[in-house]
């Protein structure tokens, strides 16, 4: 078994969840865009991506339009990243963390299928 060990300072909470999406992303053959990569950790730092205001604010950062936002919202609860829960998109409590108090650590295992 090789170990190797990567760490990577981030500089805020949105920074760690941008990173950590990614990396699901990538090992789990997700295929997400960047755009989409950004709106998951956007909307797991910020809680939800129903108000107006949240949706207002993720257009000015990545300048970007509302109808974007829909498409992305909708491919990504047909994924199940995104859920609905009391009337509010949100990420999957499957994978959300609280990114403004923890830092993540993640054990990645890659193993060979026996053929």
């Amino acid at each position: 078994m090789t170990v190797q060990r990567l760490e990577h300072s981030v500089e805020d909470s949105y920074g760690l969840a941008e990173k950590y999406y990614a990396i699901l992303s990538s090992i789990n053959n997700l295929k997400l865009t960047q755009r989409e990569i950004q709106l998951v950790a956007f909307t797991a730092t910020r809680g939800n991506m129903s108000y107006a205001t949240i949706r207002e604010d993720f257009c000015k950062k990545y300048e970007t339009t509302s109808p974007t936002i829909n498409n992305i919202i909708s491919k990504l609860k047909k994924m199940g990243i995104f859920v609905k829960d009391k009337g509010k998109i949100k990420v999957n409590p499957v994978i959300l963390f609280n990114f403004t108090k923890e830092d993540v650590v993640l054990v990645v295992s890659l193993k060979r299928k026996n053929v």
